[in-house]
């Protein structure tokens, strides 16, 4: 499968692209520094762009199969009005192109999955500490939620820079078992990568932890 992963550079986005390497696809990864990536591989292109450009965003998309994006605020201090604009033109670009499959990597503190979490994380962590970029997510997937597109929202907590083990849980109505859940980048890659091949979560928005 000919995959295009936005938000390659991030830790998720490397355990995005080296999995995806890894099942036999074809990676595209869209970047903002080439020359900094380190990943090379035969079934690898790195291409330069940013997701506020459309242009850039419009090529990196054309003859693509399926989208990945893992694009992550810097800093959860402020707002980030670039990565919702990045999305919207994700969003034109997939629909122009007829490229129908996206997995959106959000964040389980938004108000419409916060039921899964913790009391800790439900009234503090994800209004108070992380409502900026929980605020974002509310916006990204609003855009991604009205458009014709097979997505796929990805919610998980906070993440670790843990093994690979393919072990945990997802669902719309799982809860959280710890009070501040987790998981792995490298399991949430996992997960995010299933969901090319699975239409169990098509058009919905499953949390994922252990």
């Amino acid at each position: 499968m000919r995959l295009l992963i936005f938000g390659a550079a991030g830790l998720t986005g490397r355990e995005l692209v080296n999995q995806s390497l890894a099942r036999g696809h074809v990676v595209t990864a869209f970047v903002r520094k080439p020359e900094g990536f380190g990943v090379e591989h035969d079934d690898l292109k790195v291409v330069q762009g940013d997701v506020t450009d459309y242009a850039a965003v419009e090529r990196a998309v054309k003859d693509q199969d399926a989208v990945l994006c893992a694009l992550g605020s810097s800093t959860p201090l402020r707002r980030d009005s670039t990565l919702i604009e990045g999305v919207r033109n994700i969003v034109r670009a997939m629909e122009q192109a007829s490229v129908k499959r996206l997995v959106y990597l959000s964040f389980l503190g938004v108000h419409e999955g916060r039921s899964q979490l913790s009391s800790f994380g439900k009234y503090i962590v994800a209004p108070l500490v992380m409502r900026n970029p929980a605020a974002d997510h509310e916006v990204k997937e609003s855009i991604i939620k009205q458009s014709k597109l097979d997505w796929t929202i990805v919610r998980p907590p906070r993440l670790t820079k843990g093994r690979h083990t393919g072990v945990y849980r997802s669902g719309e109505h799982i809860e959280a078992e710890s009070m501040i859940p987790r998981i792995s980048r490298a399991d949430l890659a996992d997960f995010m990568l299933q969901q090319l091949t699975d239409d169990t979560y098509l058009r919905k928005t499953p949390g994922v932890m252990y």
